[in-house]
């Protein structure tokens, strides 16, 4: 994107792709369909150390403008849930698109080109080595993204890059990522394979945030689109909180019990919750009488850990298995105007190798195409 925008206004750009072909992560995202931006996309939905910093491109540069985009190259794309957009063929797509917004007679995209050294010449060039070749520029951008599935080749280089420049880096961890349960919580793992709708939570205060969508057990712990998205939130040694049946009413047991007084918990649960998850519930509450024979002071208790069940991940499933990296290249350090570093004239920062991070369902792709844009216009307007 970033460097399509400063092509397209005049300027000799070099894209240095360490990978065979560019555009991989784009290629495996939303199961080979990208899920190529998010229609209620704002500053609200991405996690920084500054929340205000990513208002700037995302204003400039909109989830309408992005559509456009891909309305012009005539790629047919759908809405799924909660917003979020996909194309209705495939990720290769969205690639070739973006390859082809590039002008041929100003952008060279150099793929196995791996990157050895960079240095500042006297004259204020960024000096550029990959695979034996040296590259001369007045500026450089950081597009390298995090170290979230380093399969496809994602190392921590935009960190060592920026360092190697004096910028502060937010300390990165996964983020998106499945949960991994210890201690008591591992007879849970029993259930992998069971998924159900459920509100999830994490994190506390402002950094506090709850999201209802569906959760998985697997063998390892928890996975799913409720937890990906509070694992963003998630810190070593914190507490996530689950509702069960998020829909039920507040008092629902005890009209139960009213209503059904020789129905078990364990039969009502089994009516509105996989049967294995039903079970385990049932089991873990240990209430395996009639519900007439049951106290309301115990139904309530009962309703109250169903709606609040607590589980204390003891980490996550890592980089490996994480969809994005949270934290990154300081905010403090780059303008959110142009994303170029306030005390190195010439070298920028964008999408992922930043400390801003996006909710599941295409905003950090919207996040890569907003700051690639800001940048590439920027680039173009210097002097």
């Amino acid at each position: 994107m970033c460097a399509s925008v400063a092509g397209q206004r005049g300027l000799r750009v070099a894209v240095l792709e360490k990978a065979d072909a560019p555009g991989k992560k784009i290629l495996i995202s939303g199961g080979g369909r990208c899920n190529f931006t998010n229609l209620g996309t704002s500053a609200a939905n991405y996690l920084s150390a500054n929340p205000h910093f990513a208002k700037s491109a995302l204003a400039r540069y909109t989830p309408a403008d992005f559509i456009a985009l891909v309305e012009k190259h005539g790629i047919a794309w759908h809405e799924k849930t909660l917003g979020q957009l996909f194309c209705d063929s495939s990720a290769k797509q969205i690639v070739a698109m973006l390859l082809a917004e590039c002008p041929a007679e100003t952008v060279d995209v150099i793929c196995h080109a791996e990157v050895s050294a960079v240095a500042r010449a006297t004259d204020g060039a960024f000096m550029v080595t990959a695979s034996g070749e040296t590259y001369a520029a007045p500026a450089l951008v950081i597009a390298t993204g995090g170290p979230s599935i380093p399969k496809m080749g994602a190392t921590g280089f935009a960190y060592d890059l920026a360092r190697q420049f004096g910028l502060k880096v937010v300390e990165p961890r996964p983020a998106l990522v499945p949960l991994t349960l210890g201690g008591e919580d591992v007879l849970f793992r029993e259930l992998s394979g069971v998924a159900a709708p459920v509100l999830a939570r994490a994190g506390a205060g402002k950094s506090r945030a709850e999201f209802a969508e569906a959760a998985l057990f697997t063998h390892k712990g928890l996975s799913g689109p409720a937890i990906l998205q509070v694992s963003s939130y998630w810190k070593h040694g914190e507490e996530i909180g689950i509702t069960f049946l998020p829909a039920a009413a507040s008092d629902w047991l005890i009209a139960a019990k009213r209503d059904r007084p020789r129905a078990h918990l364990r039969a009502l649960l089994r009516e509105h919750l996989p049967d294995r998850l039903a079970d385990a519930l049932a089991d873990k509450l240990g209430l395996d009488r009639e519900l007439g024979n049951l106290s309301d002071s115990a139904l309530r208790a009962a309703q109250a850990r169903l709606a609040d069940w607590r589980f204390a991940p003891n980490g996550t499933e890592g980089f490996a298995k994480a969809e994005v990296t949270s934290g990154g290249i300081s905010t403090a350090e780059l303008s959110s105007q142009t994303m170029e570093a306030k005390r190195v004239p010439g070298l920028y920062a964008i999408g992922e190798a930043v400390d801003v991070t996006g909710w599941l369902g295409g905003y950090n792709f919207q996040w890569a195409w907003a700051s690639g844009h800001a940048c590439g216009s920027a680039l173009a307007h210097q002097d």
